[in-house]
């Protein structure tokens, strides 16, 4: 279909319309009952800032260079842990749905590491390693192993036998394989993972500093909650939503651009 001008409409240029206006409109009515909140209850702006106290506090920050410091910061240690993290789960979710008795070996450990919060060892690995970035990068790369190591297992394994039979017959090599049709095929289910670890890097590097740092947004959060200067802890946490945000959507980019065969499949049918 297209306008008096010839360009197209097409149903993804509308529902990305729908989805910013929806947006938009969500966060209108989320600050104005924020906005209605402070004048019914009437409380203190070091108990709860109004959007006007918060924003100015957010230009004041901006201006000062604070909030773009500790914001690079705490990015560098989210991206940094997020990658490093993201290869080893990868590389070892690989070798265990390869080898069975690999995974009955390393399956306890790597339960019982998911059943502590990375919460309660995040001060013993800032003893360890110091309270620089590094014990950062640590905490987060901790933080988004498990759910992309689970999403590469479950990936892979859900590979068609009959499809691995067709490779083995057409004497494809185990590298052909792997980039040919396990990739292509786990690709969908590991992206998710990888969605999911894009969101929780944040956690673990905020974790991290809230322990123990001299930079980052969570350090900022602990100035901003030790002077009691409650709108600096919003314009924190707010720039921390965006970062996660703004991750979680840089991976739905990729999704859609390596995955973009599967819309084209869809459609042809």
């Amino acid at each position: 279909m297209k306008s008096d001008t010839g360009k197209a409409y097409t149903p993804q240029s509308n529902g990305l319309f729908s989805r910013l206006f929806y947006l938009a409109a969500s966060l209108l009515i989320g600050v104005l009952l924020w906005h209605a909140a402070t004048l019914v209850f009437g409380l203190p702006a070091f108990i709860l800032p109004g959007p006007g106290q918060v924003w100015r506090r957010f230009l004041q920050s901006l201006t000062e260079g604070q909030l773009q410091q500790h914001a690079l910061t705490t990015l560098f240690e989210v991206l940094a842990g997020l990658l490093i993290g993201g290869l080893a789960a990868t590389s070892l979710g690989y070798l265990l749905a390869k080898s069975a008795l690999l995974e009955k070996l390393l399956s306890p450990y790597l339960v019982a590491s998911q059943s502590l919060p990375v919460v309660a060892i995040a001060p013993l690995l800032i003893i360890w390693f110091g309270p620089g970035i590094f014990s950062k990068i640590l905490i987060c790369s901790l933080t988004v192993f498990f759910p992309i190591l689970i999403n590469t297992v479950v990936g892979l394994r859900e590979v068609p036998n009959d499809l691995r039979d067709l490779m083995r017959t057409l004497k494809a090599s185990s590298t052909q394989t792997l980039w040919k049709l396990e990739v292509p095929a786990a690709l969908p289910i590991y992206m998710g993972g990888l969605r999911v670890g894009a969101t929780l890097s944040v956690i673990g590097a905020v974790v991290g500093e809230l322990v123990g740092s001299d930079r980052g947004l969570g350090f900022l959060i602990n100035i901003g909650r030790g002077q009691y200067d409650t709108a600096l802890v919003f314009v924190a946490i707010f720039t921390l939503v965006f970062i996660a945000v703004a991750l979680y959507g840089l991976v739905l980019l990729i999704e859609r651009q390596f995955l973009s065969w599967q819309s084209w499949r869809q459609n042809a049918r």
